[in-house]
């Protein structure tokens, strides 16, 4: 009895192509639209992060008093606070702080020249910084390591080092990093030495332009700007890179229950946009699935109901002969639900190469295959076809089959 009611349902895909076809093509196109419009969403989310992630530090942490005309400036001679600012928030364990680069900041004079100092733990700034790891600084670490050249003892203490743990040194208490235009203005090379207020630092990179104020810094390590300024265990500024989700969901509002005493501000338009955008394009998504499973259904609905008026006969002789109400329902869901992985296929096939043909003139961008909407295709397919033919299929397992005898 199984083969036959299996051979029932493929005779009758075979005999009525034409319903067939139209069905199956509602729930191609509609999965299509769907597989197309993800895909070229996903590929703009990716590029969105990945140009992000090149901002690096997108939330400053300052003190009340600091300015805040300039985000990228706010730190320079502005307050301090305590470092063990850092501390406490590391031990919040808050989600979405991927690192924090604590600073101190300040105007000097180098001979003649008014120049930016600015005082880093070197890991976790070039963590903050991902333009700055194309310079090669992040496979530095040995040969600029701070650790004591042969016949010289280093002057960080062991405090020093146990507020570093968790970085790794790239800069020694008496090397310097040189922004682009502060080389170009005086001259620097890598080997060039600066003397700051009677403490001399030898300069090991020129860094890579990044077009910010950053160009016209010179980096040392926090812990000797420190002792150069004498001002202790202070910072001016802690840089943050914040996942910006967890900052549309109220980061901000819990850094500034921990620290209450500061100012902590982000790029507002940055974040903000990205957030938009992501939250767009989701309702976006979400709107069009549904109004593909409501048409889809619905023409599925159509093609099933049709189907069961044309078969009312058939219908009628199979239920007299023995078949029960389990076996009508198999024979017109089982050829729903091929449909359905027909359609999810297909659909899947056409929406990925609609994307790629299409990403780079619509949206500028290259796309690749994403193999799990396939399974998505599949289940959001079966659905549709499983949806629209609930209530065509329950009427024909209710058909009385003496009544249509009658009508023979």
């Amino acid at each position: 009895m199984s083969f036959n009611k299996n051979t029932v349902v493929f005779r009758e895909l075979k005999q009525r192509k034409g319903r067939l076809f139209s069905g199956l093509l509602a729930i191609t196109l509609g999965i299509a639209v769907i597989v197309a419009i993800q895909s070229i969403t996903e590929a703009s989310r990716q590029v969105i992060a990945g140009k992000l992630d090149l901002l690096g530090a997108n939330i400053q942490i300052l003190p009340q008093g600091a300015s805040v005309d300039d985000y990228y400036s706010a730190d320079i001679d502005a307050p301090t606070f305590p470092g063990e600012y850092v501390d406490r928030i590391t031990a919040s364990m808050l989600p979405g702080i991927d690192n924090l680069s604590p600073k101190l900041t300040r105007k000097v004079k180098v001979g003649e020249n008014a120049v930016v100092l600015t005082g880093i733990l070197p890991r976790n700034e070039l963590a903050a910084k991902p333009v700055w790891q194309t310079s090669e600084l992040m496979g530095a670490g040995p040969a600029l390591t701070c650790a004591p050249s042969k016949g010289k003892e280093s002057t960080l203490t062991e405090e020093d080092r146990k507020a570093e743990r968790k970085a790794v040194e790239a800069l020694g208490e008496s090397e310097a990093w040189a922004g682009s235009l502060v080389a170009q203005k005086m001259a620097i090379r890598q080997g060039s030495t600066l003397d700051i207020q009677g403490m001399s630092f030898t300069v090991t990179h020129v860094l890579p332009e990044t077009g910010t104020v950053d160009d016209n810094r010179v980096f040392a390590h926090l812990r000797s700007v420190q002792k150069l300024l004498g001002v202790g265990n202070q910072v001016s500024n802690i840089e943050i890179m914040g996942c910006c989700n967890e900052i549309s969901e109220g980061l901000l509002g819990k850094l500034r229950n921990i620290l209450p005493d500061t100012r902590i501000m982000t790029i507002g338009h940055i974040v903000n946009t990205q957030i938009e955008t992501n939250r767009l394009m989701s309702r976006v998504t979400v709107v069009l699935l549904f109004l593909i499973v409501l048409v889809g259904s619905i023409s599925i609905g159509n093609y099933v109901w049709a189907n069961v008026e044309e078969r009312r006969k058939e219908i009628g002789t199979l239920i007299a002969i023995g078949w029960d109400r389990k076996g009508i329902y198999r024979l017109f869901l089982q050829k729903s639900i091929l449909l359905g992985v027909a359609g999810g296929l297909l659909g899947y096939l056409l929406g990925t190469v609609a994307a790629i043909i299409l990403g780079p003139y619509l949206a500028g961008l290259a796309i690749e295959p994403v193999f799990s909407y396939l399974l998505w295709s599949l289940f959001i397919a079966v659905l549709i076809a499983f949806l629209g033919s609930c209530y065509p299929v329950y009427r024909a397992a209710r058909l009385d089959p003496a009544v249509i005898m009658q009508e023979i």
